[in-house]
């Protein structure tokens, strides 16, 4: 990964997580700045990577080459027109505030600057994130290399070539954990009514579903389909489960739910 001077606007989990994998992986604490206008969160980043800190974002984006945009988005607007009053010129931006396109933020900047947009999700904070990124033509190949590393240090990354197509990267990935803790405490109430405790129940179906992740994981190669019916004896439990499932509309039940994340994600970019 290319060691750029870089800040992060906004101190939150998200960057925490990002730096902590930075600086874990060899990135020099020294060449990151973390600006937040109350200190808690700075000073336990300085304390934990020994980064450098400052309550003045104007500071923080003067002395870096690349800053990372990590502020919630309807505070988005208020700070970006405040950066204004510092030296934009020559610097990557790279935002991870859902719903606000990277037109929008140049717009907020006030110039046309290189913008990254990302959307991570919530494993990040665990190093083990799925990102999805967008640039447009204005970005050039080494700032592309240099946002995807920085990304990869909470997970796995993926470009998409439209911006619109961020939408579906929130469906299938930024709220998609979501999903599946509502599966997991639905299967964890019906274990409890099977007669299990409810520290049994929650041991039985997180374990399972951890496990069934890492069989994906370890084999690429195999259909999501083939995995499946490696598991589903005819006529067995599995069997019996998988088509209730299937005769009561799991498939259409998943689509209608991503197509309304998607939709939601379109709504709330207009709103910003």
């Amino acid at each position: 990964m290319q060691h750029r001077k870089i800040a992060f606007i906004g101190a939150g989990n998200m960057s925490r997580s990002i730096i902590s994998g930075m600086v874990k992986s060899g990135y020099p604490a020294t060449l990151v700045t973390a600006s937040n206008p109350s200190r808690p969160k700075l000073e336990a980043l300085h304390t934990d990577f020994g980064i450098q800190i400052t309550q003045d974002n104007h500071q923080a984006v003067n002395q870096s080459e690349v800053v990372v945009l990590a502020v919630k988005p309807q505070l988005m607007e208020e700070v970006c027109q405040d950066l204004q009053q510092a030296e934009l010129s020559g610097r990557l931006f790279v935002s991870i505030a859902a719903g606000i396109q990277s037109a929008r933020l140049q717009q907020m900047l006030g110039g046309d600057y290189p913008v990254v947009r990302t959307m991570p999700n919530t494993p990040s904070a665990l190093g083990k994130g799925m990102t999805g990124l967008y640039a447009d033509s204005q970005v050039k190949e080494d700032d592309r290399r240099f946002a995807a590393a920085l990304l990869e240090q909470v997970g796995e990354v993926a470009w998409v070539e439209k911006e619109s197509m961020i939408d579906g990267v929130i469906a299938a990935a930024g709220s998609s954990p979501a999903y599946f803790f509502l599966f997991l405490e639905a299967m964890q109430e019906e274990a409890m009514r099977l007669g299990f405790d409810r520290q049994t129940s929650r041991l039985l179906v997180q374990q399972a579903m951890l496990g069934a992740a890492e069989m994906v994981c370890h084999n690429p190669n195999l259909e999501l389909a083939e995995l499946r019916a490696q598991v589903t004896s005819k006529g067995g439990t599995t069997y019996a489960a998988v088509n209730h499932f299937e005769q009561n509309g799991l498939r259409e039940l998943v689509s209608g739910a991503m197509q309304a994340a998607v939709q939601r994600a379109a709504q709330m970019s207009n709103e910003f």
